[in-house]
């Protein structure tokens, strides 16, 4: 029996089960596997954080506070969790009639936010960042407070103070139903029953399964493949103090890809294409070398210097994505006791810290100090929907 149960603990539910159990909250923690693994979205040595996010004003004052609970973490573990490198977004897309460019969308996002920033001439871009093949008409954004964060390392440093807190676990079990009752809801797990006063589903690619077709069908898990190439003997110096990046070069959802710092020698590079929909318990989690070579082809090649596509690594990683790329942060329509907290939608390592807390305000406190009315399910109106994530 718990007051608060949190179902799922990779980048949400750490975030939430740390700032709960940090404000005296009886909490458990539940997830199905061993956090930190590679089995969801949480994983894969980096992220990209950005206070000029393009998807969107509403999410500039979660990044904002997040930056500054990432640093405060730093500060308690003695870890590091924020590698504040700065952050370029760099646009070769097509003039649209009507449509913003990403550098575009991005710095309207950080003039409202006051996010400090520049535009760099693609001469000075290619001065700074020589390994950066920018074109002339290509335009050039940075933001010197991005940067990345490591997210095995949040997870877990989240999670120990959770525990060092009061906070209690229950790892490798597996949730099999939420059944709500008059004054508290069931947890159904294959090692017993859980009685919990209120409950977070913050379980990623699996939350479909468990909350019924008016939200399962708003939550599609999609593969998506990470690449690490490695540095070419004669690759330009400053790899390894590159700003991470964001290069968008065209309209459709594969025409962009996110890159970091050479980390031992190797350089990790995505795309978030969001297409390849998946069940999350049955999808193949392998990858091929010539994955690597076609995204290098399609994407990279003539735009960053000194990779060797003869030498790469993979890994698969789960996204969550919404009808609109949105986050869900709302109650369950089956029961005022739940509260939904999913998906990511391939952009929410970087927010997930104040997540956290404001989850934390909303259940203790009746209300988050930032407004969240954005993420709610309303948006997507109340008929219920196929369930197509089940």
């Amino acid at each position: 029996m718990a007051d608060i149960v949190v179902l799922g603990l990779g980048a949400m539910g750490s975030a939430a089960l740390f700032q709960l159990a940090s404000r005296g909250a009886d909490v458990l923690g539940v997830d199905q596997f061993h956090p930190p693994h590679e089995n969801g979205s949480s994983h894969g040595e980096t992220r990209v954080t950005r206070l000029g996010v393009a998807e969107g004003t509403a999410l500039a004052p979660l990044v904002k506070r997040s930056h500054e609970i990432w640093k405060e973490l730093e500060g308690r573990t003695g870890e590091s969790l924020f590698g504040q490198v700065g952050f370029l977004a760099i646009s070769s897309e097509p003039l649209q009639h009507g449509a913003a460019d990403y550098v575009e969308r991005t710095l309207a996002v950080a003039r409202r936010s006051g996010t400090r920033h520049e535009l760099i001439a693609p001469d000075e871009a290619r001065r700074r960042y020589p390994w950066l093949n920018v074109a002339d008409g290509d335009r050039v954004y940075f933001e010197p407070e991005g940067g990345y964060l490591r997210p095995e390392r949040c997870v877990a440093a989240q999670l120990r103070l959770a525990a060092a807190a009061g906070a209690r676990l229950v790892l490798d079990t597996r949730v099999e139903a939420i059944v709500p009752h008059a004054g508290h809801v069931e947890i159904r797990t294959g090692k017993g029953r859980i009685l919990a006063g209120r409950v977070v589903v913050s379980a990623g690619a699996w939350a479909g399964r468990l909350l019924g077709p008016q939200v399962s069908g708003l939550l599609r898990p999609t593969r998506e493949i990470l690449h690490w190439y490695a540095l070419e003997p004669s690759a330009p110096a400053g790899w390894g103090e590159a700003p991470v990046y964001i290069w968008s070069y065209g309209h459709g959802v594969e025409e962009g890809f996110y890159g970091f710092p050479a980390f031992d020698g190797s350089v990790k590079l995505a795309h978030g294409e969001k297409t390849r929909s998946v069940d999350p318990d049955g999808f193949d989690r392998s990858s091929e070398e010539e994955e690597s070579r076609d995204f290098y082809a399609r994407s990279i090649a003539g735009r960053l210097k000194g990779l060797r596509v003869d030498q790469s690594r993979r890994k698969t990683c789960l996204y969550t994505v919404s009808p609109d790329n949105g986050f869900i942060i709302d109650q369950w329509p089956q029961c005022e006791r739940v509260l939904v907290v999913s998906p990511c939608s391939g952009h929410g390592f970087k927010h997930s810290a104040a997540i956290g807390e404001a989850v934390s305000q909303r259940l203790l406190d009746g209300a988050s100090r930032i407004d969240l009315a954005a993420f709610g399910l309303a948006r997507f109106g109340h008929a219920p929907l196929p369930d197509v994530a089940a």
